[in-house]
């Protein structure tokens, strides 16, 4: 088959590869209709190069239709239609069952200490291949995998996979109420849909970023927008919240924030040096570009939540401790639960009015074979990327 594979620091290529086949019995094998591109991917594009392989195969927002099945699979059938969450979980062990999908105990990571394996994101979650792909192998399937229905097209169900389910749970997590304001900082997929969702729920949304695209694109929806280079981001909140903050603020940035220069560099120097070391260094002793969570940290009113969705991987990352504590701020992190979210989720992608204008959230459709082009533009903010999803 044909799937976008990992070959170098900011050097993906579209390339065959063997074709998935059942290899335990709770697995499926997925044809692959739609699937998307993530701003997480960015990250394995550039800084965590060394905990990839070459030929890894990409992408964890995935749907299609199932073309075979596991001899313990019971729910799925051949023909169905499903999307399938980010994350591997089981739903059954002790985490599963409180929720906490992302720690699940039976796909748990212990190699490398990290929690449940995730499609296509390096060693560090299990080095299981992605959905960037004609076919996909699903395992824990009759638990992971969501059905969907047969007439609607795949953009209402594709963002159930990551984009929707994590911008929600960053919502949940800013604990931010009808009425509330909410700040969220970066407005690339995640956080425009989570200003998408706030809005819905009667949220007051205002928005920071730097690309003027991702701005108007908010502004067009009913978020207030500040750009972060051009606007006094924290003067303009003070006072469109009577010098309070923000209820709760939104990182969907993450360790790759722009004006944090010395961390940049820190991190391509690590980028440089040979895998072996560049993992004891980052496993150790990195440093991740904070100017996003710092910037989030001083918006928040005393009392208030800051909500981290963007990915953190630094270990020695300098934090307002001071300051967070004094004001009583805080802090929710974490991957998303898929299976948790999806109740609250799966009747707003189905609703005949889209209110969250899940079919034109997309702005790029290309082929898999595009692959190399989009991941470029969308790492350079060009052409007006936000969203891209494969067509396979």
């Amino acid at each position: 088959m044909r799937a976008v594979t990992w070959q170098g620091r900011r050097d993906v290529q579209v390339m065959d590869v063997p074709d998935p086949r059942i290899e335990d019995p709770t697995d499926v094998v997925l044809k692959v209709s739609s699937t998307g591109l993530c701003g997480s991917d960015l990250h394995l594009y550039e800084v965590m190069g060394p905990f990839m392989h070459a030929g890894d195969v990409l992408g964890h927002e995935t749907m299609g239709e199932v073309v075979e099945v596991g001899s313990g699979v019971s729910r799925l059938s051949v023909g169905d239609r499903v999307v399938v969450p980010f994350q591997i979980s089981c739903g059954d062990c002790f985490m599963c069952r409180r929720g906490l999908q992302t720690q699940c105990e039976t796909t748990q990571v212990r190699s490398s200490g990290m929690g449940a394996a995730l499609f296509g994101y390096s060693e560090l979650y299990g080095s299981v291949p992605g959905g960037q792909a004609e076919y996909l192998r699903v395992p824990h399937a009759d638990y992971g995998a969501i059905t969907v229905a047969p007439d609607l097209p795949d953009e209402r169900y594709v963002y159930l996979s990551d984009v929707m389910p994590t911008a929600w749970q960053a919502v949940r997590y800013a604990d931010v109420h009808e009425g509330d304001t909410l700040v969220v900082v970066g407005l690339g997929p995640i956080g425009d849909m989570a200003s998408r969702l706030a809005l819905h729920h009667g949220v007051r949304v205002i928005g920071v970023d730097l690309v003027p695209e991702r701005l108007e694109r908010a502004r067009a929806r009913g978020v207030e927008v500040l750009h972060v280079e051009q606007d006094d981001v924290a003067a303009a909140v003070l006072e469109a919240t009577s010098g309070r903050g923000a209820d709760g603020v939104v990182d969907a940035v993450g360790m790759e924030a722009h004006g944090s220069p010395g961390p940049s560099a820190l991190q391509k120097a690590a980028g440089l040096l040979p895998d072996g070391l560049a993992k004891q260094v980052m496993t150790s002793a990195s440093v991740d570009r904070l100017a996003a969570l710092h910037l989030a940290t001083q918006l928040v009113r005393r009392g208030g939540t800051v909500s981290l969705s963007g990915v953190y991987t630094g270990t020695h990352d300098p934090m307002p401790m001071q300051q967070l504590f004094d004001r009583q701020v805080t802090l929710r992190m974490g991957q998303a639960n898929v299976k948790r979210w999806v109740d609250d989720l799966l009747p707003l992608a189905e609703r005949s009015d889209d209110p969250l204008g899940l079919e034109d959230f997309a702005t790029h459709r290309p082929s898999l074979e595009d692959a190399p082009e989009a991941y470029s533009a969308f790492q350079k903010k060009q052409d007006g990327t936000v969203k891209v999803v494969f067509k396979p």
